[in-house]
């Protein structure tokens, strides 16, 4: 992502004035990606060992398929999401979580194909069958 601390902070602004209805816990400014992204990693080593391999793989990807985003909103809601993803881990809230039917509309193709995917690995994870796709 390239964004300088001045984007950052701007897109911060404009984030927690379409927050200002929800808890103030959510309304932190954002974090820079890198720190994010640091921070991120620090967390999962409170998983457990699946879990954590598995987040650290996919929080891996993501962060570097998103690295060259210059559209600031997009920036933004990569930021906001992941940074609400740190506090929900964080707070150990990710054994519970859910995603609402009003998330899941709001989602577009691909991200449901993704959600889809990342569902199957999940799933194949928990029960031991994962493939190794290396050696394939």
């Amino acid at each position: 992502m390239r964004a300088n601390c001045t984007q950052l902070q701007r897109a911060s602004s404009v984030l927690q004035a379409a927050r200002r209805g929800r808890r103030a816990t959510e309304s932190q400014p954002l974090l820079p990606p890198l720190h994010l992204y640091r921070r991120i990693l620090r967390e999962h080593k409170n998983l457990p060992v699946l879990q954590r391999e598995l987040g650290d793989n996919y929080v891996k990807n993501e962060f570097k398929l998103h690295k060259g985003i210059d559209n600031p909103l997009h920036i933004v809601g990569f930021l906001a999401s992941w940074q609400d993803y740190l506090h929900l881990i964080s707070k150990g809230d990710w054994l519970e979580g859910t995603l609402t039917s009003e998330v899941l509309e709001k989602l577009s193709p691909e991200q449901v194909v993704q959600l889809y995917e990342l569902m199957k690995e999940t799933q194949q994870v928990r029960d031991g069958k994962v493939a190794d796709d290396d050696n394939n």
